[in-house]
Protein backbone atom coordinates (compact mmCIF):
# COMPACT_ATOMS: atom_id res chain seq x y z
CA UNK A 1 0.00 0.00 0.00
CA UNK A 2 1.38 3.38 -0.85
CA UNK A 3 2.21 5.83 2.27
CA UNK A 4 -1.80 7.26 3.20
CA UNK A 5 -0.51 10.61 3.21
CA UNK A 6 0.34 11.88 0.10
CA UNK A 7 2.57 15.52 -0.78
CA UNK A 8 1.53 16.20 -3.96
CA UNK A 9 -2.39 16.46 -1.61
CA UNK A 10 -1.61 19.62 -0.35
CA UNK A 11 -1.91 21.22 -3.68
CA UNK A 12 -4.98 20.11 -4.79
CA UNK A 13 -6.42 20.67 -1.24
CA UNK A 14 -9.14 23.53 -3.37
CA UNK A 15 -10.16 20.67 -5.33
CA UNK A 16 -12.72 19.85 -1.93
CA UNK A 17 -14.51 22.67 -3.09
CA UNK A 18 -15.48 21.44 -6.23
CA UNK A 19 -18.89 20.32 -4.78
CA UNK A 20 -19.66 23.89 -3.06
CA UNK A 21 -17.45 25.79 -3.67
CA UNK A 22 -19.26 28.80 -2.09
CA UNK A 23 -18.05 26.67 0.80
CA UNK A 24 -14.55 26.52 0.17
CA UNK A 25 -14.49 29.96 -0.71
CA UNK A 26 -15.40 31.17 2.80
CA UNK A 27 -13.42 28.60 4.57
CA UNK A 28 -10.41 29.95 2.47
CA UNK A 29 -11.80 33.54 2.92
CA UNK A 30 -11.27 32.76 7.24
CA UNK A 31 -8.94 30.81 6.94
CA UNK A 32 -6.51 33.68 5.54
CA UNK A 33 -8.18 36.39 7.45
CA UNK A 34 -7.17 34.55 10.19
CA UNK A 35 -3.41 33.97 8.93
CA UNK A 36 -2.87 37.85 8.25
CA UNK A 37 -1.08 40.67 10.40
CA UNK A 38 -2.80 41.39 13.46
CA UNK A 39 -2.20 41.90 17.03
CA UNK A 40 -0.09 38.66 16.55
CA UNK A 41 2.75 38.75 13.62
CA UNK A 42 2.72 36.36 10.88
CA UNK A 43 5.68 34.80 12.14
CA UNK A 44 4.08 34.56 15.58
CA UNK A 45 0.80 32.87 14.28
CA UNK A 46 2.69 30.34 12.07
CA UNK A 47 4.41 29.30 14.88
CA UNK A 48 1.01 28.99 16.58
CA UNK A 49 -0.05 26.82 13.70
CA UNK A 50 2.54 24.82 13.74
CA UNK A 51 2.37 23.62 17.40
CA UNK A 52 -1.41 22.99 16.81
CA UNK A 53 -0.62 21.30 13.44
CA UNK A 54 1.67 18.72 15.87
CA UNK A 55 -1.22 18.68 18.40
CA UNK A 56 -3.86 17.44 15.93
CA UNK A 57 -0.94 15.34 14.17
CA UNK A 58 -2.15 16.50 10.45
CA UNK A 59 0.92 15.91 8.44
CA UNK A 60 -0.23 18.56 5.60
CA UNK A 61 -0.50 21.22 8.18
CA UNK A 62 2.64 20.47 9.68
CA UNK A 63 4.26 20.83 5.82
CA UNK A 64 2.79 23.87 5.13
CA UNK A 65 3.63 25.62 8.80
CA UNK A 66 7.28 24.44 8.68
CA UNK A 67 7.59 25.57 5.60
CA UNK A 68 5.60 29.29 5.95
CA UNK A 69 7.75 29.80 9.94
CA UNK A 70 10.76 29.21 7.96
CA UNK A 71 9.70 32.25 5.57
CA UNK A 72 8.21 34.71 8.16
CA UNK A 73 11.86 33.89 10.01
CA UNK A 74 11.40 31.28 12.52
CA UNK A 75 14.83 29.25 13.01
CA UNK A 76 14.76 25.23 13.57
CA UNK A 77 15.29 26.03 17.78
CA UNK A 78 12.23 28.12 18.07
CA UNK A 79 9.88 25.83 15.49
CA UNK A 80 11.57 23.27 17.76
CA UNK A 81 9.99 25.07 21.09
CA UNK A 82 6.58 25.65 19.84
CA UNK A 83 6.89 21.51 19.23
CA UNK A 84 7.40 20.99 22.51
CA UNK A 85 4.44 23.32 24.04
CA UNK A 86 2.24 21.55 21.60
CA UNK A 87 3.26 17.99 23.30
CA UNK A 88 2.97 19.60 27.01
CA UNK A 89 -0.17 20.91 26.82
CA UNK A 90 -1.21 17.57 24.92
CA UNK A 91 0.47 15.58 27.49
CA UNK A 92 -1.41 17.74 30.44
CA UNK A 93 -4.82 17.76 29.48
CA UNK A 94 -4.25 13.43 28.92
CA UNK A 95 -3.19 13.41 32.59
CA UNK A 96 -5.85 15.96 33.87
CA UNK A 97 -8.27 13.72 32.10
CA UNK A 98 -6.96 11.28 33.82
CA UNK A 99 -9.14 12.05 36.57
CA UNK A 100 -12.40 10.74 35.15
CA UNK A 101 -10.80 7.20 36.07
CA UNK A 102 -10.11 7.97 39.00
CA UNK A 103 -13.81 9.17 39.76
CA UNK A 104 -15.53 6.06 38.12
CA UNK A 105 -12.86 3.69 40.22
CA UNK A 106 -14.17 5.92 42.87
CA UNK A 107 -17.26 5.36 42.52
CA UNK A 108 -17.79 1.43 42.02
CA UNK A 109 -15.24 1.36 45.11
CA UNK A 110 -17.54 3.65 47.45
Amino acid sequence: MADYYDDNDLARFAEMGRERPDLMEKFFGYYLATLEEGDLTRREKALIGLAVAHAIQCPYCIDSFAQTCLETGSNLAQMTEAIHVASSVRGGATLIHGLQALRAVDKVSM
